[in-house]
């Protein structure tokens, strides 16, 4: 919105010429990405005072470890504010004609959505169950299955490699890996609220599920960026063998309001935290990244990039199956950092350690793009 109004006077004011800076994706990506941070660092400080006005306070589950006992009454549902930062850089700097642009505010919006209303029951029954789980899940891949089904439904997608797997270590022009359409969009769907589920688990110590989030959603502003732009006429995406989508480059806006709206959050998240994220935030932070790789046909590329969160969905799993088969835990408790906390790593050092692994495995994941 803001972009279409400032690049339509450069043709009619001269001295406004220098507005002409904003057809570049590049500039809008920075853009996007400051306001977002300073509207985060602007506005949190308000938010924390409402929220404990208003007693919207952390309810800490009973089996969890007992150093956690103290965060409760912690202000919780600040990922309300990570939306708002999110989606309003990204309205104002994006071409909002751009339907992935418009699918990426959707999906964004709607899992919004769907994690207030479980933390608003939360906290109003002063539980850590919320929304049932069966229906949280309906909801989530009713709104994913929209999001796919317009993705590959309408014209979006290039025809030609429109079911076509994207590998990470093969090049995409000389493989021929075609999916029949439906078990395409159901692994399309899959990851959305695979990825949706795997932040919401994550994101169990101060700070730990934002700073991945920013990482993965940095990385994706690479390959979307790569997927989508040709510069001066060269096709950035041929060069690498990837798929070049048209218009899906615009996403990295959406990528670069992700980070901006993290790195905010953070700020006052980071241990000892003033304020949680809450499902409001972590559920769709992670259908955001779940649409940006089905969207850029990275889906695998996102195992990758986002191990730690798969690290920790697969930890419960583990978990959960072990106990059913053999009555015996494999880990002290999942997901997995809680296991690491109760063998006596201080909260910081789980975290930071955690940061680390997935700042390497953003390399690895850049990395495809060489070896393809």
């Amino acid at each position: 919105m803001l972009y279409q109004l400032l690049f339509s006077l450069h043709d009619h004011f001269g001295w406004l010429s220098w507005l002409n800076v904003l057809r570049y994706t590049s500039t809008r990506i920075l853009a996007a990405t400051l306001t977002a941070l300073l509207l985060s660092l602007f506005l949190y400080p308000w938010f924390i005072r409402t929220l404990q006005k208003i007693q919207l306070g952390q309810v800490v589950r009973d089996d969890g470890p007992q150093s956690h006992f103290s965060k409760r009454g912690t202000p919780t549902m600040g990922g309300s504010l990570i939306l708002f930062t999110l989606i309003i850089p990204t309205v104002l700097w994006a071409d909002m004609s751009n339907p992935f642009i418009l699918l990426a505010t959707a999906i964004t919006a709607g899992y919004g959505v769907i994690g207030f209303i479980d933390d608003a029951l939360k906290v109003r029954r002063k539980s850590s169950g919320g929304m049932p789980g069966k229906v949280k899940f309906l909801l989530q891949c009713v709104v994913a299955t929209l999001c796919v089904g317009y993705l590959y439904g309408s014209d979006m997608m290039p025809e030609s490699f429109r079911y076509r797997l994207a590998l990470p270590l093969l090049d995409f022009y000389n493989h021929d890996i075609v999916l029949p359409s439906l078990l395409y969009m159901g692994l399309a769907i899959f990851v959305i609220v695979g990825f949706s589920n795997a932040v919401n688990l994550t994101d169990g110590l101060d700070g730990l599920a934002i700073m991945p989030v920013v990482i993965a959603g940095g990385t994706f502003l690479v390959l979307t960026y790569a997927a989508g732009t040709l510069i001066a006429g060269f096709d950035i995406a041929r060069y690498l063998n990837i798929p070049h989508i048209p218009g899906v480059g615009e996403l990295a806006i959406y990528c670069g309001a992700m980070c901006g709206a993290g790195i905010g959050f953070l700020w006052y998240n980071t241990f000892p935290a003033s304020v949680f994220m809450g499902d409001v935030g972590s559920l769709p932070l992670g259908a955001g990244l779940g649409y940006l790789a089905v969207a850029s046909k990275n889906e695998f590329t996102l195992v990758i990039v986002g191990g730690l969160f798969v690290l920790e969905t697969v930890s419960v799993i583990v978990q959960v199956v072990s106990f059913k088969l053999t009555g015996k835990r494999v880990f002290k408790m999942a997901p997995i950092h809680h296991h690491f906390e109760l063998k006596g790593w201080s909260e910081p050092k789980v975290v930071v350690r955690f940061w680390i692994i997935a700042f390497m495995l953003a390399l690895v994941g850049l990395a495809t793009l060489k070896l393809r």
